[in-house]
């Protein structure tokens, strides 16, 4: 916001110079030179916090902040205002600390002089009167830790870091927007440039190729007109009769002279043979001797152009043996199949997929012609290939790519780590997690643009969609409590506590009803945090954390029943439907898949999954099978109707299951256990998207091979991805890829037909 608002400054200050508004000129600089706010810059509000305490200015301390509450403090939620309260106690704890350090111990006794009838009743400052009268208070427990290094630092980054957010998702007027649309517009520009030039590109290669055909067919034609005998250019001295038979000749040779290379491939060795043709009567009544030289001439040619157009057509004997040997029917003859065969042309024509698919199956066929087979123009092939996805291996065999990618956008309002990343059920908006709390609804149909922000006090774990009413976010945190957030009024509906001894909600799911949601709750672990030098190794984290599963009423919000877990009470990592609710599908951190029965409200069957822990569970397709992927790095399809009956198993890279690492400089790792789902189905299940480390990869799922095959990859990212989602309520199917660095992207996909 701080680039924005000086941008937008330097754009004001630019129009009233050139409107001639000195006045108001002068009056703007001078306002901006007087900004409490610094132009939004965090910075320079913290660096002029530290100065009024190192000048021990107490009385301007106090009014910046009380400035600061005033102008945005006061416009946060209520459930802020303990933030608040805490900052500007250890703000003051702040300067207390700095004058005693300095031995200015007469700031500190005027502190508490001019403010003990506003702290007096105040429990955090109860024990801070004695202050100026203890020698050394650095060494006393109570003010020890205030008097560290470590404290110091810790408030001034906690208070950087409040407002940084703060000033993040405070709603901005549409002019600090201005930069964003900018580059929103050259973005669509580029693009729409982009696709312009694909388009001219083809319209260029359409009209070459039409060029060409016109080119051929005019050769052709110029050498049909070489071959003509020489009495055609006496035409007019024949009869009519005659002159209607070599029309209908020159018309047949010239169509099966244009598609006789063509058409030739079409046709089988045994189909090439010489036909009989019938020859016209040689005599007619009326004509002079001129004439009659003229008909042995016709004659005798007649007899060779029906060989050759016998030898075009590439008819069996068996078409020619019921012609009557007389000129009408002869000629009638010629011009039926003429339109028949024209009729043929234009259809094969202009089916250029239909002719590809020809040649390849007299190739596999292996069938071999004395005529040359049909030369397919390379650009024309390549052309072809590009339009509808398909790629040839060696050996001659195409293989068609299953989704095209239409564009690639990216959501960039995130400055940490994603966790969750889900579409709701009508595909329209986004909502996102990121491990500092900060939580973005979003939509992304026409442009991308924020609907809802939120930040919370304590840390969130879990994130779902409502079913009902898609516009509520159930929110699970690390404190032991359950959030229910309207996404349009933008706050809190409610608030539960599931349970203190067991604070962590790792794991939510609504059903498809509405009606009621499943809510995993697990105990502190200390096993959160995993050894670097484990991970090097390869090996698997031992996390026997005990938990409890819970189904919750979304309307009243109370707690209906709590889950059988045998064999023991076991932390539950990710729970799914299916489609009509009646099966809940879990996976717990002791590597045991459970299912439930929603109506009987009991574990149907258990089974040994995962060397491991279980980090994400979904239903197949035709919801017969449960599909795992594990701490084990295996992604397992187990049949639902045979407990423990594994259909398939495939090896999945390190960086498709997790714990996700991102490397940085001097050694820095940050890890990162998944939370959100890691694979996700396409519309018929026939395809799943899953995590790397530099985007999603989308592989083809298929219970006869041993490996997955990989069939896509979308790439775009460049930390690891740690989450995913395929929507495919729309059109075009849109798949999320949310990594360790913030960024998601938002890859639009369609889907090949075959």
């Amino acid at each position: 916001m701080a680039a924005a608002a000086e941008r937008t400054d330097e754009l004001v200050r630019e129009y009233l110079l050139f409107r001639g508004f000195t006045g108001t000129l002068k009056q703007l600089d001078a306002d901006i030179k007087a900004d409490k706010e610094k132009g939004f810059r965090v910075d320079k509000i913290v660096d002029q916090l530290l100065q009024f305490i190192q000048s021990y200015d107490l009385a301007a301390l106090r009014d910046y902040w009380s400035y600061l509450d005033r102008r945005l403090f006061s416009r946060l939620e209520d459930v802020y205002r303990p933030t608040v309260n805490k900052l500007k106690i250890s703000l003051y704890r702040y300067y207390l600390v700095h004058a005693v350090q300095t031995s200015r111990n007469d700031k500190t006794q005027e502190f508490f002089l001019r403010h003990a009838s506003e702290l007096q009743n105040q429990v955090e400052w109860k024990d801070w009167f004695v202050l100026p009268f203890i020698p050394n208070p650095e060494a006393n427990p109570a003010f020890a830790t205030y008097f560290s290094r470590q404290w110091a630092d810790t408030f001034i980054v906690s208070l950087h870091n409040f407002l940084s957010v703060l000033f993040q998702c405070m709603p901005v007027p549409v002019i600090l927007n201005f930069e964003a649309e900018c580059q929103r517009s050259n973005l669509l520009q580029e693009e729409n440039e982009i696709l312009r030039q694909k388009l001219f590109a083809l319209q260029a290669e359409q009209f070459r190729m039409k060029k060409e055909e016109q080119q051929q067919e005019e050769e052709e034609q110029l050498i049909l007109h070489h071959k003509l005998p020489s009495y055609v250019a006496n035409m007019d001295h024949l009869g009519d009769s005659e002159l209607d038979m070599t029309c209908s000749q020159r018309s047949a040779a010239h169509f099966l002279q244009a598609r006789g290379g063509f058409l030739s491939s079409l046709l089988s060795q045994g189909k090439k043979g010489p036909s009989r043709v019938t020859q016209a009567p040689g005599t007619m009544s009326g004509q002079t001797g001129m004439a009659s030289l003229g008909r042995k001439e016709q004659s005798t040619h007649q007899t060779t152009k029906g060989k050759e157009v016998a030898s075009g057509c590439k008819e069996p004997k068996s078409h020619f043996s019921g012609l009557v040997a007389t000129e009408t029917s002869s000629v009638q003859q010629r011009q039926r199949r003429l339109q028949e065969h024209g009729k043929e042309r234009k259809e094969l024509l202009s089916k250029t997929v239909s002719q590809a698919q020809t040649v390849e199956r007299k190739l596999e066929t292996g069938s071999t012609e004395t005529d040359p087979p049909p030369e397919l123009h390379a650009e024309q092939a390549e052309t072809l290939t590009k339009a509808f996805g398909s790629s040839t291996e060696p050996g001659g065999i195409r293989q068609e790519q299953p989704f095209i990618v239409l564009s690639q956008e990216e959501y960039g309002e995130h400055h940490s780590s994603i966790m969750h990343c889900r579409v709701d059920c009508s595909g329209r908006r986004v909502a996102s997690l990121d491990v500092d709390g900060v939580i973005k609804v979003w939509s992304f149909n026409s442009i991308m643009q924020t609907k809802a922000s939120s930040i919370s006090k304590s840390p969130l774990l879990s994130l779902e969609w409502a079913t009902k009413r898609d516009r509520l976010l159930l929110l699970g945190s690390g404190v032991g409590t359950v959030r229910l957030y309207d996404t349009e009024a933008k706050k809190n509906l409610c608030e539960i506590s599931i349970d203190e001894d067991m604070p962590r909600i790792l794991s939510l799911a609504c059903s498809p009803s509405g009606a009621s949601f499943v809510c995993s709750a697990a105990a502190s672990s200390l096993v959160n945090q995993l050894d670097c030098t484990a991970l090097d190794s390869g090996g698997k984290s031992i996390n026997q954390v005990p938990g409890k599963l819970l189904l919750w009423d979304t309307k009243n919000m109370k707690q209906q029943l709590q889950f059988s877990l045998e064999p023991e009470p076991i932390a539950i990592n990710c729970t799914a439907f299916n489609h009509n609710g009646n099966l809940l599908v879990t996976g717990a951190a002791d590597g045991i898949i459970r299912l439930f029965d929603m109506q009987q409200h009991e574990c149907a069957m258990s089974w040994k999954a995962h060397d491991g822990e279980v980090y994400s569970v979904e239903f197949s397709y035709d919801e017969n099978a449960v599909y795992s992927i594990g701490e084990d790095e295996k992604f397992i399809q187990w049949n639902i109707h045979k407990s423990g009956s594994k259909v398939s198993e495939y090896a999945l890279p390190r960086d498709a299951t997790g714990p996700f690492v991102l490397s940085g400089y001097s050694g820095y790792k940050q890890v990162q256990f998944p939370r959100g789902r890691l694979f996700a189905f396409d519309s018929e299940g026939n395809y799943m998207l899953t995590c790397s480390s530099t985007g999603g990869v989308i592989y083809k799922l298929s219970s006869h091979d041993k490996i997955l095959e990989s069939c896509l990859s979308l790439g775009g990212h460049r930390a690891p991805v740690v989450t995913v989602d395929w929507c495919t309520a729309m059109d075009c199917g849109t798949c999320l890829t949310a990594s360790m660095d913030g960024k998601i992207k938002l890859t639009t996909l369609l889907a090949h037909k075959s």
